[in-house]
């Protein structure tokens, strides 16, 4: 099953290439807000679209500021200035969501991918 995915500016073009090759159905942010726009902004725009946001920005991984359980899913990658990192990040993260391919598992989650485990916070 495809998962819809909502990416951040921040997210490298390899990365939305994979989870494309994947199967997924991949709305880039650029295309419906400017990519300037401020984080609420975007994780707004990601619950209207009803797409799992996918993002660099660690912000969004602070679960005090955006608390998991009041958006469809969040995916913060765990890239920390290391592009050399993003292929053994992507194969996790793509195996784990052939594992979980129900849009309504994520709903409510943050995962963090990170190159040795995905963790997952309600």
């Amino acid at each position: 099953m495809s998962l819809r995915f909502f990416i951040d500016q921040c997210v490298p073009n390899s990365i939305i290439q994979t989870l494309h090759d994947a199967g997924h159905e991949v709305l880039v942010l650029g295309d419906y807000i400017p990519i300037e726009s401020p984080d609420i902004a975007v994780i707004a725009k990601a619950q209207e679209l009803h797409a799992i946001l996918v993002s660099l920005n660690g912000d969004f991984a602070d679960i005090v500021t955006y608390p998991p359980s009041a958006y469809q899913g969040i995916i913060s990658i765990q890239l920390r200035n290391h592009p050399e990192i993003i292929a053994q990040l992507m194969a996790r993260l793509t195996e784990y969501l052939s594992l979980h391919d129900s849009g309504e598992y994520y709903r409510g989650k943050l995962l963090i991918v990170e190159v040795y485990r995905i963790r997952v916070r309600e």
